[in-house]
Order: structure tokens, then sequence, then C-alpha cells
């Protein structure tokens, strides 16, 4: 079968960098406590779009500001560098996919981007919304589907996130842990079938998914006098590997495939404790997770583009070769885990 293949990626970031230090005292903490909280994150930096200082006071109608403004900035950028790395012109992009789950605006992100941008008036398009750190594979599913089904044509997908919109301050340990992690980024990727020009990108074979609805208030936003606040149950870390396994189970039999068979584990980093309790399920080493510990360092937890972020290290710095398997992995609300089968 001729799978769809990524012919280029993307990412970008707001200019604002932050260490944990700066974040913390930006975000008005002063306990001790927290600031651990903070700075024992195995995050060293995070991006965030601010307009001027940081304001605490924003009220819902300035985060949602914020956040348009922000989507569109660095969405749009991470459009630009992923064509440009594949020398594609936004005309010719028949279909254009965005997530998103950091504020809500209508016309929709994609659509402000289509007129920003100057894409094709005939672009077929999709908007993802409310699916969380999740979101980029289920929105990579709809763009390789049109890829299948439209031979010849090209799609382009975008996962865009403004986590500092959703910064409710209060003390709760979900709330803290949420503002100690989650930062603001966004990826795209280009895709199309045939003949691959760059044999560092992979093929899109597969997807597999595993929905566990008991667990659907454990991760997630919820409006909180009238702001979006983030929720993260302390469950999360623990209902991580084996909610995976029931995806990835079921994908790799359906292929022959056992893990053993992966080279490159390409998931989704939530957060220091889930990506520790994700690599003693699955008795990884720190040299399979070492890509998604590296996004997790200097981006932190963008939402939904992070594990973009992560295939885009893996193609940069993992050196994959001909004939290699990968699997991308991301868990959101729902609560669920997605996984996505590569091959180069």
């Amino acid at each position: 079968m001729n799978h769809p293949r990524i012919l280029g990626i993307g990412i970008a970031t707001p200019p604002a960098r932050l260490t944990q230090e700066q974040t913390f005292h930006a975000a008005g903490y002063q306990s001790e406590r927290i600031r651990k909280i903070f700075l024992n994150s195995d995050i060293d930096y995070r991006h965030f779009y601010l307009e001027g200082a940081p304001n605490r006071g924003e009220n819902s109608d300035q985060l949602n500001q914020r956040y348009l403004h922000g989507s569109m900035k660095t969405g749009c950028q991470a459009i630009l560098n992923c064509l440009k790395a594949t020398a594609t012109n936004v005309q010719d992009i028949d279909f254009l996919a965005v997530c998103t789950c950091t504020g809500y605006v209508c016309p929709d992100v994609g659509s402000r981007l289509i007129a920003h941008m100057g894409f094709s008036n005939r672009i077929q398009r999709a908007s993802i919304l409310g699916l969380g750190c999740a979101g980029a594979l289920p929105t990579l599913q709809q763009t390789v589907d049109f890829v299948r089904a439209n031979p010849g044509r090209k799609a382009l997908m975008l996962a865009v996130e403004i986590c500092s919109a959703c910064y409710y301050v209060d003390n709760t340990l979900e709330t803290v842990v949420g503002n100690a992690i989650c930062a603001d980024g966004a990826a795209a990727f280009l895709l199309a079938a045939g003949p691959q020009a760059n044999p560092s990108y992979p093929q899109v074979i597969d997807f597999e998914t595993f929905i566990d609805t008991e667990q659907i208030d454990e991760v997630g936003l919820q409006h909180r006098e009238g702001k979006l606040r983030i929720v993260l149950g302390a469950s999360i870390q623990h209902l991580a590997g084996p909610m995976i396994e029931k995806a990835l189970q079921r994908l790799l039999q359906r292929h022959g495939l056992s893990r053993s068979h992966i080279g490159f584990w390409v998931v989704h980093p939530g957060g220091r404790r889930v990506i520790d309790n994700v690599q003693k399920h699955f008795s990884m080493t720190n040299a399979q997770l070492r890509f998604a510990r590296t996004v997790l360092r200097n981006y932190g937890n963008m939402s939904s583009p992070t594990v973009m972020f992560v295939l885009d290290e893996v193609v940069r710095n993992g050196n994959p070769r001909p004939e290699d398997w990968g699997v991308m992995i991301a868990l959101g609300p729902g609560m669920a885990a997605e996984v996505a089968l590569l091959r180069w």
C-alpha cells in the first residue's frame, strides 16, 4: 500500500522564554512548597505568548484575545517553517486540519489562517477541538485519511496551543502542577502520497485508540469564574502505562509486530511523573525516552503539539534509517490513549 508520508515538519514557539524560577514568580506564587514543584519538573525552559509583562489580572475576554493572537502568530510561523522546509507554497495545499483546546474562536483558527496566509479558496478544512494533549493524533489521522482518499493532493495539519491562556491560579495541587508544566507552542506536518523526497521523515501506517470513559473527568479543562482551568488528576501518571498498552498491543498485533521491533518511541511528555511511570510500565531504557525528555526539558508540556515536537527531535537527532519502525503515543481527555504506527 502507498501509505501517506510526512514530507516536512515545522515547529514554532512564542518569543518569551522563561526559566522555571521566572515562571514561578510570574504566576504570583510565593510558597516554597510550590516553588519546589516548579523546580523539580525536569523542565528548564518554557515559552509563552505574552502581550507585555505577565498580567495575573487578565479577565476571560483578555485571555481569549491573547489565545487568538498567540495561536495565529505561533501557528502561522509553524506552517511557514513547515512549508519552507519542503519548498511548498500555501496555494499547493488542498486540506488543512487544525487542532486546539486552549481557546475558542469562531471563525476557527484554521479559517483565519487560510485568510491571513493566502491559502487557496478551494482548500478543504477540519477543526479538531477539545482533545487536549492527545489531539495531534486524531488530527493526523484525519489528514492521513484525506491523503489516502485523494492521491496526488497535499494536506497540512497544525496543532497550536496557548496554555498560558488557561492559567487559573489557585493552591490546589492539580492547578499548581498544570501551571508548573504547561506552555505555549505550535507544530505543523505536511503530508502526501508518493515518493519520499527526504528519507528522514516516516510514512504513517496505522492508528489505534483506547478510550476509558470511566476516567473522563481526570484530565481536561473546566470553566471556573469565566476562565479555563487545567484539570490534571493525580491518577493520570498511574493510568498512562496500562491505557497505552491496550491501544499499542492491538496496533502491533494487527501488523505482526512486537515492542522489540520499535526503534523510535515518540512519546508525548505529559510531565516527569507520567514519563517515569510509562518507562517503568514498559521497562524502557533512558535512551528510548531521550527524545521525549529533551522536549520536556526545553519546552515543557505544550499540550497537543508536544508529541509533534518529539517526532521533530527524532528526525533531527535520532538518525532514523529506512525500514525503522516507530510509534507516536499521546494521552488526553476522554480519557484516551492514542497511538500511531510509523515506518521510515
